[in-house]
This record gives C-alpha cells, structure tokens and sequence, in this order.
C-alpha cells in the first residue's frame, strides 16, 4: 500500500478528473437508486390500477433516468480514463528515466527482462488498476449502501436482510482478498520468468537452431509456463470462489426476503410493487458487490505491481557523480593496484593492475576469452567503480569527475556493435549534433564506412531498429564512425574491428594513427595482428596483468603473449 501511495505522485497533475470521475458515478447510481421506486410507481399505481396514463408518465420517468445515468457514466468514464492514462504516461517516463539513470552494476543485477516487464505489463496493469478505481471506488459502496438505506425507508425487517447480507458478503469478500494478495504477487513473479526466457529465445533463435537445442528449450520453456499456470490457478481458484459464494448467499437473501414479503402482502401490509422495488434493490446489490469482489481483485494485482516498480525506484546507485574536471596533461590513464569484483560474482575479475599511458600513445590489450579485457577498459569510462585500487585520467581519479565531463572525454566502440532507428545521420548525430557535413563524412571515412553509406542512399539512408539491414562488419564501422565524430580525448576499440577483413582493420588501424586531434587510443582485441605494431601491449590472464611491453619484448618475456601469436600465425599459415 505504501508503495501505491508513492507512485500516486504521478496523478498530481489530474486532480480535478480524480474528483469528477467518482462523483459522476455517484450520480449515475443516484439516479440508478431511484428505478426500483419507479417500478414500485408503475406496478401499483399503474398496472395494478390499470391507469395508462401513470404507465406512460413512468415509462418516460424511466427513459429520462436511463439517459441521464448513461450521460454521467460516459462522462465518469472520460475523466477516470484520462487521468489513468496521463498517470501511466507519467510513470512510465519517470521510471524510464530511473532506468537510464542506473550504472551498469544496478542494470546487470536487474536484468533486461526484469525492466521490460516493469516498463510494459506492470505499468499497464496500474493503468489499469487506477482507472477501474476512479469508477468503481465510491459507486460500488455507494448503491450497496444507498440500496441498504432505501429498503430502511421501504421496510425495516426487509432492510435487516440487507444489512446481515451486507455483512456476511463483506466478510467473504474481503478475507477472500487478503488470501488472494500473496498469490497474485507469486504470479506476477512467475510471468516474468516466462517474459525473460521469452525474449532470450527470440534474441538467441539463431544460436538455438545452430545447436538444435529447440527441444531442450521447448522443454524448459514448458516448465516455466506450468509454473506460471499453476501459479494463476492458485490465485483464480481463490478468486473464482468470490461469484458463486456472492450469488448463493444473495440469493439465499432473495428468498428469505420474498418469503417476509410474501406474507405482508397477502396480509396487505405490503404491495406488490413494493416487493419488486426491494427485489430490485437487493438485485444492485449483488451486482456492485460481484463489480466490488473483481475490483479487489484487479486491485490486489495493483499493487502487486505497484510493489515491483516502486522498487525499481527504490535503488540507490551505486556509483555517485562526482563535480570536477581536469586540464590535459602528459599522463593521460594511470591506473594504481586496481582490482574489480562483480556484486556476488565471489572473486576477482581484475587483480592488482597497474599501468600508466601517455598523450597520444596506442596501447593494445590481449588476452584469452574471460581474462578481463573489457572489465579493464569499462573502468575508464566509470561503467563500473574498482572494488580496490584507483584509476586516473589526467591525474584526478576518475570518480571525482562528472559523468558527463568523463564520457566526453572518453569514446567507447562496444564489442556489440548497436544502431538505432532512424537515419545514419540520426545515430551519428548522438555523438555530436553540432557536427557539420564535414565532420560527418571525415568521420565516415576514417572508419572505412563510405562504401557502407553509399549502398544505403548516403548519409539519410535508413536504419532498421538495432540495425538489422546492416551486416555485422557494416554496423561496426558505423558505430565506429559514430564515435570519431565526438573526437574523444580517449579512444577505446572494444573488440570493434572483430568482424571486419585484415585489411579493412588495418586502413581502420591507419587512419586512426592519422586523426588530426591524436587521442590515445586502447584497441582490445584477440588478434595480435590488430595491436602488435601499438606503442605498448597489455596482456591479460585471468584477471592479472601478466605482461606489458611491445611486441618484440613480449615475444620474448611473455609466454601467454607468445602462445597467442604463434597459435594465430600458424593458423594463417596452414
């Protein structure tokens, strides 16, 4: 509940439909309250008597009542829809928002899956949850009483079956829902995992047809969706008891109440039209009690949701920005016993690394697959914090800088090449909108790209969502290109030239040697070929720092290094 209380913050700005919305619906059952009176009207003064006249003055009353309660309800309708959809557009923004704001640590612990569901189904699910809430909150309450009240006025022992059954249903309904709340939560939990091995078996069709694993994935995705099954139907067992209980114990209350009736009438104490009115109202009853019993429902998936995204905006960063800048100097990375451990991974990725790189220099990093070779250059950027040791960048640690003053001056090609829909001028332009032509098409061309642009229709060609009508190499010299244009201080090639051809890496290689504004450069790569001829070469094992020269020292003092480039060349040479 408090969690809910929270993200009401986000219907601030809808106060006035939170208000009308409730009250129209409490008009419409105002007017809805007074039907059974007018049938009571129409059978004893017009039926009964035989009085055409009544039987057309209470048709028409009937008719006027009916359109001014469809008015209202339509009414009711706008504005609780409005304010539930501007609410969810508003949360869904601001969690957006909470998303993009958390560091890499916080992003792996959550998960990928975990954040779409949190974005789409649970924000839907409140959307919906506040939108049945503004109309059904105060009306359902409202004819149960109001229906309680108008039988009082009608028929005292009559009304005392209404207040027992009022009770009795109240009990039911509302133990029913504290039962239910658990459940609704343990299904939720369940849908996400079949959302999470959903998405990896779409994103990862091609690996699973590679390795004819369609079966074991079949199998295993069958296993989370009986989990999920027998989860909701837990939760709709419980649930499904609230209709029939309703029904029975309402009309168990209809018959008591004809049976009352029954005899005042024959006595005379009682007209018929008077029963049909309490038979009428006891019938509104059970109907805004079935709406209330699926309105807790909904409600308790509410906050059951509700839960799940507040916690999202319950995590607090890790990392903290920090408000300085500093001048250029000689020394550009310096990094000082460094050691980096994941949250819960239990032992260290990078152990005990120190290095220092200069102005302009091009440093190589080398390394077996799981040595640690990205985890060292996310450091740079302050993708991640080191867990011991500091990293600095022209000599003030790196968790001293802003986060905006240390990735402008730090350019980082990923090892998974990603585009955006759009234009190439629109994914190029996140590096830089105040870029000119030039810039765009120097940049083109130092990352070997102006053949790719010019396949597509030139720089305004399209961009499929994440790049699809781009091959592998394509996609890696745009998002190369797209990083040279912002001319960083720091240039880091993760693993970005993987799927190009030896010589394209190699004009890649030159040209970056030629830039005008001489970054320095960190090239990661499994191919020698790609970092031998750097100023020095950082080599990798385990985590450890195992060896650092050039090439020809390496091939000499490091035998990792040594076993990497003779098992490369001989390939080549076979």
């Amino acid at each position: 509940m408090i969690s809910m209380k929270r993200l009401l913050v986000y219907l601030k700005d809808y106060k006035i439909e939170c208000v009308l919305a409730p009250l129209f619906k409490m008009l419409e059952a105002s007017f809805e309250l007074f039907v059974p009176l007018v049938i009571a009207y129409l059978i004893d003064k017009g039926i009964v008597a035989g009085d055409k006249s009544v039987i057309i003055k209470a048709f028409i009353l009937l008719l006027v009542l009916g359109l001014i309660g469809l008015t209202a309800s339509v009414t009711a309708q706008f504005f609780s829809a409005k304010a539930a959809v501007g609410f969810a557009t508003k949360l869904r923004h601001a969690l957006f928002e909470k998303l993009l704001s958390l560091g890499f640590p916080e992003i792996d612990k959550l998960g990928t899956g975990a954040m779409i569901t949190r974005m789409t189904s649970d924000v839907n699910q409140l959307q919906n949850g506040v939108n049945m809430f503004l109309r059904l909150f105060l009306r359902s309450p409202f004819v149960v009483f109001g229906a309680m009240i108008m039988a009082f006025t009608i028929d005292f022992d009559s009304a005392m079956v209404f207040l027992i059954v009022i009770i009795a249903l109240s009990i039911v309904v509302f133990g029913l829902m504290a039962i239910n709340v658990k459940q609704v939560k343990n299904v939720q939990s369940k849908l996400e995992s079949v959302l999470i091995a959903t998405r990896e078996n779409l994103k990862g069709v091609r690996v699973i047809r590679a390795f004819c694993k369609e079966r074991e994935e079949s199998i295993e995705f069958e296993n989370d969706n009986d989990m999920l099954t027998k989860a909701l139907n837990k939760a709709g067992n419980i649930s499904a008891l609230m209709n029939p209980l309703t029904y029975v114990m309402i009309n168990v209350a209809i018959i008591t109440l004809i049976k009352i009736d029954a005899v005042k009438v024959s006595q005379g104490s009682m007209t018929q039209g008077t029963v049909v009115a309490l038979y009428n109202y006891m019938s509104q009853i059970l109907v805004e009690l079935i709406k209330l019993a699926n309105l807790i429902v909904l409600l308790n998936k509410t906050l059951a949701c509700s839960n799940r995204v507040s916690s999202v905006f319950d995590i607090v960063p890790s990392q903290t920005d920090g408000n300085k800048d500093a001048e250029k100097s000689n020394e550009v990375i310096r990094f000082d016993h460094v050691s980096l451990e994941y949250p819960e991974s239990g032992e260290e990725t990078l152990s005990n690394i120190s290095f220092a790189v200069n102005k302009g220099e091009t440093v190589g990093i080398i390394g077996g697959t799981g040595s640690g070779k990205t985890s060292l250059v996310h450091l740079i950027p302050r993708f991640y914090d080191a867990t011991k040791g500091t990293v600095y960048i022209n000599g003030l640690d790196v968790k001293e800088y802003s986060f905006e003053n240390i990735r402008k001056k730090v350019g980082i090609v990923m090892q998974k090449a990603v585009l955006f829909k759009g234009t190439i001028r629109s994914n190029m332009e996140w590096a830089s909108k105040s870029a000119i032509e030039d810039d765009f098409l120097n940049a083109i061309s130092d990352a070997q790209a102006v053949e790719v642009v010019e396949q597509k229709g030139g720089i305004d060609g399209e961009v499929e969502p994440g790049g699809k009508n781009f091959s592998g190499g394509q996609r890696q010299r745009l998002s190369i290109a797209r990083t040279l244009l912002s001319k960083p201080e720091i240039l880091i090639l993760d693993d970005s030239s993987s799927a190009l051809d030896y010589l394209t890496d190699l004009n890649l290689r030159k040209a970056i040697k030629n830039l005008d504004y001489n970054p320095t450069v960190l090239i990661v790569s499994q191919r020698s070929a790609s970092i031998m001829h750097a100023d020095k070469i950082i080599v990798l094992d385990d985590g450890n720092m195992v060896g650092i020269g050039k090439h020809e020292e390496l091939l000499k003092t490091c035998e990792v290094y040594k076993e990497i480039y003779e098992s490369q060349y001989s390939e080549e040479a076979g």
